[in-house]
């Protein structure tokens, strides 16, 4: 089955139904070993492009990660960028902020984190969060020290959606390409994943009480995943909704959509010049 990223991605302007959008399609592999051949096939073009990337220095990759719990996040990141340098890539997972972080505006704590050119930047959860678990939990908002709280309004929410769409349009602008997936899996999906992290021991380090805490927040957690996405998908950043309900299929539709994003960027090895060509063959001479 051919992988067609278009299916999956929000349109601008779209209103998003997450219940419309599928947990699980057709998958593009025929058996594990299919699966583990296709993947390593990804992971080798991958690897060769992000060469390209670094030696062009023209271009940065963001790659945003975002889901409910036991989407498999991890796991994506884990095998689709196995075959990358780790010299050109870098992985940033953002959790509670700290005290220092909340004395900034939302976006600073991950902009500090941004990929330079010639390199990929992948945000484990990322300043989205601002726009979603803040939007489940309004309570957080009172640790921010926002200055004239306004009160829990669509205006509120508008005004976070319009900073973030300034900030990737302005990153856009300045050769920084963003990449944005949300895993889909269904409430039963997570079900089952939970108790497998309670039933396998090398897994229970994965789970807390607050994973079942957080889960009782579905429809809420859905309600500002459609808002989010309808209102910061765009033609340049847009998010794709990836079903993840079978991991090792959402992990080829992800690297796919990367390897489709890298491909479409203008990028060549640096030409060698009559002045440089000389000074290798004067390296040469004195290495002979």
């Amino acid at each position: 089955m051919k992988i067609s990223s278009k299916e999956f991605r929000v349109a601008e302007g779209e209103k998003v139904d997450l219940r419309k959008r599928p947990t699980r399609v057709e998958p593009v592999y025929t058996s594990k070993e299919d699966y583990e051949k296709l993947l390593a096939e990804h992971v080798a073009r991958l690897s060769d492009l992000q060469q390209l990337l670094y030696a062009s220095d023209r271009y940065a990759l963001l790659l945003i990660f975002q889901a409910m719990d036991a989407a498999g996040k991890d796991g994506a990141i884990k095998h689709v960028m196995s075959g990358v340098n780790p010299q050109g890539c870098q992985v940033f997972s953002f959790k509670h902020p700290s005290a220092v972080e909340l004395q900034h505006d939302f976006l600073w704590r991950t902009t500090r984190n941004l990929p330079e050119r010639g390199r990929i930047g992948i945000f484990n959860r990322s300043y989205y969060e601002e726009a979603l678990i803040v939007r489940v939990h309004p309570e957080i908002l009172r640790s921010e020290a926002i200055p004239d709280l306004p009160r829990h309004d669509e205006d509120f929410w508008r005004e976070r959606y319009r900073s973030i769409n300034q900030l990737e349009r302005h990153l856009h602008a300045n050769g920084t390409r963003i990449v944005k997936f949300f895993l889909h899996i269904s409430k039963e999906e997570q079900r089952k994943r939970f108790l497998a992290r309670i039933d396998e021991p090398e897994k229970n380090w994965k789970f807390s009480l607050a994973d079942i805490e957080e889960r009782k927040f579905w429809k809420e957690y859905r309600t500002a995943y459609e808002k989010c996405l309808a209102a910061t998908s765009t033609a340049d950043c847009p998010w794709h909704v990836v079903p993840a309900d079978d991991k090792q299929n959402a992990r080829l539709l992800v690297s796919t959509i990367i390897l489709e994003a890298l491909e479409g960027l203008e990028m060549t090895y640096p030409k060698t010049d009559a002045k440089r060509r000389a000074e290798l063959d004067a390296i040469r001479a004195q290495l002979a």
